[in-house]
């Protein structure tokens, strides 16, 4: 199928977002997390940023949600911006084909993680982010980095969620104690963990996601500054990450049906990336088995099937 570049977006989300709010399986919110616990499950939201300038949006798209791990995105670029290829003596780039957080590949290699998409990569890249600063100047760092991407200044962190996040987070906090055994975390831990379930902690809507991922649809070029966030290179490496391991144990399955590079979070977010085309972000808070969107994932295998999105399709420049 090919690729539509300019179809009637707002109809397809509209028809789209009507499907969802009739779904009865919407799977289950985090609970683990206080903040996400008493998220209300029926929320669903959808936006795009096309490659053209436009704003399509349908649903609770500009209800702002906690957007978790699709945060590590954005943190890799910074941390990628610090220090460059040398992040990659300190991550892999693999898939990991264990769940989020998971610790039982650590030992075996060397405390050093598969990719910088599950929690004790995130965690390595916040550790290179703390580099240089004070725990407050990293968090700062990350959100007005994310706020100048979006070009919106009302992007905040939920300091309610970054709490709850730091009294349940015992299984991150030894993913970084057992990764600083192995010399891979140079900062004091609960420095460390402080920025990570900040960035982590960051509330966004649909619309100022979609925005925010938008660098990495035009080549890594900011669409309102003309600047370049990275080099084409590098956004194109961050793209091919999120195809192959932004969906956790469930990014084969996501490729399978969407065929969109994505990144999810246990919010219930999920940011996918048309290169050249799309910046897309969908919201729904019931997570399935894997810890991505139930009907966020449902949705954008619509989308894709819809738009002919997705990247393993033949390009119609038209």
């Amino acid at each position: 199928m090919p690729v539509t570049v300019n179809p009637d977006l707002q109809a397809i989300i509209d028809r789209i977002t009507a499907d969802m709010e009739g779904r009865e399986d919407r799977g289950k919110v985090a609970d683990y997390i206080p903040g996400l616990a008493r998220v209300d499950p029926r929320h669903f939201g959808i936006a795009i940023a096309t490659h053209d300038g436009r704003i399509i949006s349908a649903g609770d798209a500009t209800t702002a949600f906690s957007i978790q791990s699709v945060s590590k995105v954005f943190a890799l670029t910074i941390a990628l911006g610090k220090v460059g290829d040398a992040l990659w003596k300190r991550v892999g780039r693999e898939p990991s084909g264990n769940a989020f957080n998971s610790i039982v590949q650590l030992e075996a290699e060397q405390g050093i993680p598969r990719n910088p998409f599950i929690n004790a990569g995130a965690i390595v890249v916040s550790d290179i982010i703390l580099s240089g600063h004070r725990p407050g100047e990293a968090i700062g760092e990350i959100l007005r980095f994310v706020r100048d991407l979006a070009g919106d200044d009302d992007i905040s962190i939920d300091e309610d969620v970054a709490r709850g996040e730091a009294e349940t987070g015992y299984r991150n906090a030894a993913l970084a104690h057992y990764m600083r055994s192995f010399g891979n975390i140079q900062h004091p831990v609960e420095q460390v963990l402080g920025v990570y379930f900040h960035q982590c902690a960051l509330a966004m809507t649909c619309i100022q996601l979609a925005k925010a991922g938008r660098y990495l649809m035009l080549e890594g070029q900011h669409p309102e500054t003309g600047f370049n966030v990275v080099s084409p290179t590098r956004a194109r490496r961050i793209n091919a990450l999120m195809m192959m391991c932004g969906h956790y144990d469930g990014s084969g399955e996501f490729a399978f049906r969407v065929g969109i590079p994505g990144k999810s979070g246990v919010g219930g977010g999920i940011l996918c990336v048309v290169p050249g085309i799309a910046s897309i972000a969908v919201w729904s808070p019931g997570l399935n088995e894997r810890g991505n969107s139930t009907l966020g994932s449902l949705a954008l295998e619509k989308l894709a099937a819809a738009t002919g999105w997705s990247i393993f399709n033949e390009r119609d420049p038209g």
